[in-house]
């Protein structure tokens, strides 16, 4: 069986963000919540346009769709959702609760996403999927339940909720921009979160002064579990929609969970076991999914990096990149055919 590199994109930026919440109820201990918020797409900033840079050195620049004006709108949207205002949020509720806690409540992202790229953008989606994020839904809820809910549990119940909500218009938006070089989306987007959360921090009088070590790990862990993790993310988005992408980033809370165990000493229960198979069987659901019928394809001019698949037999001018995978603005001709797809940029069509 050959697996859509979409899932695997989607898997890999799960993981390296789950990783970041038992990061983060660790480094809370002394940096202040928005600070560290500013702090991890700071990281995440500053490692990507590093690359960025050395790809421009060394590689002569990329092969991927440049970032439009048209485009900004929605970058920025984005970046006010899910760069500025939701990591806050997150780190204000770890401050409140237990990381398992908040890392299996952020299956809320998953449905807010599913949701809204649902209803909103009329992505189709299967019963497969559905079941598939019910059981991985259900799994998070199983583990969550015994808490105590005081009155500090419970702000932190709302904070982590609104997060999540922040989170699937984030997702959504950047589905109508995941043509374009991910890498270029991360940097403007976390090196303007960065340093917006941290000249709050800093106009708030918020302490700065803690050890260079303390600061550098946690720019480190959001270079990989914000910076890369969101490259990972966009790539999936491009290849498998909105659904889909947030249907497997679903796994992301168990990681958490599971690490926040390994590292934080939180208890190993019953509960934990039978969510982390419910959500193994849901996201099983989604990478087994088999999508296929007779569909048809509009006339289209758009640019993103492709190669010369079934979906891209054109012609080429003197000026357009030589080598595969190549970017450059290319026109579509009608087309009427079945086969396994997925709503990526090409399949957004009708059922």
């Amino acid at each position: 069986m050959k697996i859509n590199s979409g899932y695997l994109y989607a898997i890999f930026s799960a993981v390296l963000f789950g990783a970041s919440t038992p990061a983060a109820k660790y480094f809370l201990k002394e940096i202040h919540p928005i600070l560290l918020a500013g702090l991890f797409y700071s990281g995440a900033g500053i490692g990507i346009f590093i690359i960025l840079l050395g790809r421009k050195l060394f590689l002569h620049g990329g092969s991927d769709t440049k970032l439009h004006l048209r485009d900004f709108k929605w970058l920025l949207i984005a970046t006010l959702c899910g760069g500025i205002a939701a990591p806050v949020l997150l780190m204000v509720s770890l401050a409140k609760m237990s990381a398992s806690t908040v890392a299996l409540l952020l299956n809320l992202e998953t449905v807010f996403t599913a949701l809204t790229a649902w209803f909103l953008f009329k992505e189709h989606t299967s019963r497969n999927i559905v079941i598939g994020l019910i059981l991985i839904v259900v799994g998070g809820f199983i583990l969550a339940w015994p808490q105590h809910f005081s009155f500090n549990v419970l702000s932190g119940v709302i904070f982590i909720t609104l997060a999540c909500f922040l989170w699937a218009i984030d997702n959504n938006v950047t589905r109508n921009i995941s043509n374009v070089d991910p890498l270029i989306i991360v940097a403007i987007k976390s090196l303007v979160s960065g340093a917006t959360n941290t000249t709050l921090a800093f106009i708030l009088g918020i302490e700065f002064f803690h050890r260079a070590m303390l600061f550098g790990l946690s720019a480190t862990v959001g270079f990989f579990s914000y910076g890369l993790s969101l490259v990972c993310f966009v790539l999936a988005l491009r290849y498998i929609g909105t659904g889909r992408t947030s249907a497997c980033f679903s796994l992301a809370p168990f990681i958490g969970a599971s690490f926040a165990v390994i590292f934080l000493n939180d208890p190993l229960t019953i509960q934990l076991i039978l969510a982390g198979s419910l959500m193994g069987l849901g996201t099983w659901l989604h990478l087994t999914e088999h999508h296929e019928h007779e569909h048809f394809h509009d006339r289209m001019i758009h640019e993103h990096r492709h190669i010369h698949d079934d979906h891209h037999q054109h012609n080429h001018h003197p000026d357009d990149p030589v080598g595969e995978p190549h970017s450059h603005a290319h026109e579509h001709e009608p087309l009427k055919h079945s086969h396994q797809h997925f709503p990526d940029i090409h399949h957004r069509h009708k059922h």
